[in-house]
This record gives structure tokens, sequence and C-alpha cells, in this order.
């Protein structure tokens, strides 16, 4: 099927078409004070700048973003499971999961696991 000089010029506009509604659309029309306002920070900024910063909200993101790189980790590691040797991807493998686990003890026996506090 061949493409026609009339063809091309109706999925251009067509495209413009839509680029102009979506643009139109996608327009902020009001200002909601929430959504202007930092994200799970804690507290306000710019009102309340002298309080004190929670260290266990801290220590909470810090985890989450542990645990985040481990599942960025273990992805290729698993995708490797049929091109790599099968002893030193069960080597590789035991070893990364058993320094997760040394690592979640750690932080379980030092109490930063505990949501209540």
């Amino acid at each position: 099927m061949k493409l026609t000089l009339e063809g091309s010029i109706l999925i251009l506009l067509l495209l413009l078409i839509m680029m102009v509604l979506i643009s139109l659309i996608s327009k902020k029309s009001i200002i909601d004070m929430q959504k202007s306002t930092p994200f799970e920070c804690g507290f306000n900024p710019m009102s309340y700048s002298r309080l004190p910063f929670s260290t266990h909200f801290f220590l909470i993101a810090v985890i989450f973003l542990i645990f985040d790189i481990e599942i960025v980790l273990i992805m290729p590691v698993i995708a490797n499971y049929k091109v790599v040797l099968i002893n030193y991807w069960v080597k590789t493998l035991i070893t990364f999961m058993l320094i997760l686990i040394m690592g979640t003890y750690h932080e379980w026996n030092n109490g930063m696991l505990k949501w209540t506090n």
C-alpha cells in the first residue's frame, strides 16, 4: 500500500489536531495548595523552618531506597540465569541474598523497623 501526498497531509493534520487538543486539555486551570507543597517531607518549609526533622522518617526513607535498589540488582541476575554458568550464578545469588538478610536483621535488631515510634 503506497502512501500518497494527500494521505500524508491528512496524517500530519490529524497529528497536529491531536497535539493541540492534548496541550489544551493538559493545562492546569486551578492551582491546588496541596499539590504545590513538598511531597511527604514531614513539615511545611515555608512556615515552620525550625521544627526538628523526624529521623525515624529519614530511616524509613533510606530503608525504602535500599530495598528499591535491591530489586534493580536482582532483576539482571534473574535475566542472566540461562547465559551464565549455574555454579557462579548460585554462589552470587546466595552471597547477595545473605548480605540482604544480614542487613535486614541488623536493621531489625537496632529497632529501625519499628513503625510505631
